[in-house]
């Protein structure tokens, strides 16, 4: 099974809003967090995702209704 790596942008309304939380609540998928930037006004993080792909599908989804921007990124060597 493919294990996607995804970077999500948050815009600024977001950045206190637990979504992480809320998606690991909701979806039964596994979250790696790999790196991420936070600042008072902007944000990104980049996750790697495991679970059907229906279901990884389904949680992208969710996201992106939420206002997130979902950016699909290829692992670096250093992963």
């Amino acid at each position: 099974m493919k294990e996607p790596v995804v970077r999500l942008v948050y815009p600024p309304d977001l950045l206190r809003v637990p979504v992480l939380n809320q998606l690991i609540q909701r979806f039964p998928i596994t979250v790696n967090i790999l790196r991420a930037q936070v600042g008072s006004d902007a944000g990104w993080i980049e996750l790697q995702l495991r679970g059907e792909k229906a279901e990884v599908d389904d949680a992208l989804d969710w996201l992106r209704e939420k206002g997130i921007y979902v950016q699909f990124v290829e692992p670096s060597s250093e992963d």
